[in-house]
């Protein structure tokens, strides 16, 4: 198989399509997080942000200035929950419904570019193997496991 074997290329490959897709985002003044926040939230309307921080496996204050960026740029909306006024539901807003059509393009281009390589029938058999890795793993589907590191210090 080469040097490294499986784990190897998944890793070399995985990193490699990471570092490609943040270029891609870049240009859309968006880093991998907000993408994906993005794509949470329109999955999810309403949800807290204490749920989001949970879904994502990431430090809360972390994420608040995530969310704080993003409502900046007019991305996402916070709205006061109606049972409880201390917790705030995130919302899309239409400039945010828009990005993310942006980045469903820029996502298609990427796997496009990245695995050309490969039949459509082989794309489809590559990735319900990795679908099965990833469930057997444990990792929640939609939800890169790089949030978990998001904001936390090296040595905490």
């Amino acid at each position: 198989m080469g040097s490294g074997g499986a784990a190897f290329l998944l890793a070399q490959v995985g990193a490699h399509a990471a570092m490609k897709f943040a270029e891609r985002l870049k240009k859309l003044k968006l880093a991998p997080q907000h993408a994906g926040i993005l794509r949470i939230l329109a999955m999810t309307p309403a949800i807290t942000q204490q749920s989001l921080a949970k879904t994502l496996g990431i430090v809360p204050s972390r994420l608040v200035a995530l969310i704080d960026e993003m409502e900046s740029a007019g991305l996402v909306e916070r709205r006061a929950n109606r049972d409880d006024r201390r917790r705030y539901e995130l919302h899309l807003t239409e400039k945010g419904r828009a990005m993310l059509e942006n980045i469903g393009r820029v996502a298609r281009e990427h796997s496009q570019e990245l695995l050309s390589a490969l039949s459509a029938e082989e794309q489809r058999q590559m990735a319900n193997m990795l679908q099965r890795i990833a469930d057997e793993q444990g990792l929640t589907q939609g939800v890169h496991p790089g949030y978990r590191t998001v904001g936390r210090r090296e040595d905490a």
